[in-house]
């Protein structure tokens, strides 16, 4: 395979959305927010539904205080599109 054929390729199966969240969100909200975050970026970026995939976490909150925002958020501020509007 020659580069143009490989960037084709790996351009069709990208983007990956990691997404981390409180416990405690039903089924149908988690579903609902995968298939909004997956509609946003189709209309920005374009591709289909199988060029993109989706991965959920979910924490309670004494777990986003001591483990997700100061090692998931607060450590990677070099590639932190959105700053949380609060702080712990």
């Amino acid at each position: 395979m020659d580069g143009k054929s490989i960037r084709r390729a790996i351009f069709k199966i990208m983007p990956h959305f990691h997404i981390n969240l409180l416990e405690g969100k039903s089924e149908e909200q988690k579903k609902g927010l995968v298939a909004e975050v997956i509609k946003a970026a189709q209309k920005v970026v374009g591709m289909g539904d199988d060029s993109y995939s989706v991965a959920l976490e979910e924490y309670s909150a004494e777990e986003w205080k001591n483990e997700v925002y100061p090692n998931k958020i607060m450590a990677n501020k070099e590639i932190l599109v959105k700053k949380p509007g609060y702080q712990m």
